[in-house]
């Protein structure tokens, strides 16, 4: 049973032989980015940013807990990868199985994927989806199912209405279930409201910041936490752009070495570098290895950049 606080409604040989076979085996299992003997894993599904990069989809993570999947953002083809993961031995991540998903923000490239999510596996999800949101998702929520109750077809009237619920929350204890806490909490991107995820469960806690310039907030709800997953733009694409347009990305987003003095202070045993933001204008490309350079030359702990379906 879950509790939702603060919600709001509207997914033949010797067995010495036998063992030195498979060492191999074992050896490359525990070099993968699964986290040995964890119940907890965290799976990439989408990396990118509102440009067109074909190998990261739009932004969407997925924390699944003992075969439970808690979606975090819904960007441009998050079924699709959700769908790769499930075939990479993901179970949880078979779409029809998601039923619960948080939202950090309004902005497209964080929900142009919710039709997606609401409608592709519908017609064999057991149950609601149940998404978590800041106030405005009622709202959003409720347009899309109307905007979709004309796509059927004369032969498919009879299948069972849409079951989403919108829960709009505030900052706090946002979701609880016999598998994870989750903790919202306000981060800063410009004028909007936006939130970053706490999730905590039996064996890690994990943070993602959703879009947002440096937040204390993020440091706080971090604090010695397992994962971070946190968005950066390098200075090596800053310095090539406007004064105007390095103004606006300080305003809504994170610097590399903005980010190394949060992770020093927050102390995560991994962070995970994604949503690798760029600057138009700057005619030098936004190499992944330099804004990873940039921060390691500063932050001495664990990080790596996240790409699609990557799972720690």
């Amino acid at each position: 049973m879950s509790t939702r606080p603060g919600s709001r409604r509207t997914m033949h040989r010797s067995p010495i032989a036998l063992l030195l076979s498979l060492l191999p085996a074992v050896a490359l299992a525990q070099s993968a980015n699964t986290r040995s003997g964890s119940k907890t894993q965290v799976v990439m599904l989408g990396t990118g940013t509102p440009g067109f990069d074909i190998d990261r989809s739009g932004p969407a993570t997925a924390i699944v807990v003992n075969g439970t999947a808690y979606l975090v953002d819904f960007g441009a083809g998050v079924m699709r990868r959700a769908e790769g993961a499930y075939e990479k031995g993901i179970e949880a991540l078979k779409p029809p199985n998601i039923h619960v998903a948080f939202l950090t923000h309004f902005h497209q490239d964080h929900t142009v994927g919710y039709a997606d999510l609401i409608y592709s596996p519908n017609e064999w999800r057991r149950g609601p989806l149940e998404v978590y949101g800041p106030p405005g998702l009622q709202h959003l929520t409720e347009h899309i199912v109307e905007a979709y109750t004309v796509r059927r077809a004369p032969s498919q009237r009879n299948l069972p209405d849409v079951q989403v619920h919108a829960h709009e929350v505030m900052p706090g204890v946002v979701y609880k279930d016999s598998n994870v806490t989750v903790t919202a909490f306000a981060v800063k991107h410009g004028d909007n409201v936006a939130y970053g995820y706490r999730f905590q469960t039996a064996d890690r806690s994990i943070v993602i910041s959703g879009d947002t310039s440096p937040a204390e907030s993020v440091v706080e709800n971090c604090n010695g936490c397992d994962v971070l997953i946190h968005e950066a733009y390098s200075m090596f694409t800053y310095n090539y752009v406007t004064p105007e347009m390095q103004a606006n990305r300080r305003r809504i987003h994170t610097s590399s070495l903005e980010l190394a003095e949060i992770a020093r202070r927050a102390r995560p045993g991994l962070l995970i570098l994604y949503h690798r933001s760029s600057l138009g204008g700057n005619p030098h490309g936004n190499p992944e290895d330099v804004l990873l350079k940039e921060l390691q030359s500063v932050y001495q702990g664990k990080v790596v950049t996240g790409h699609d379906l990557d799972i720690y």
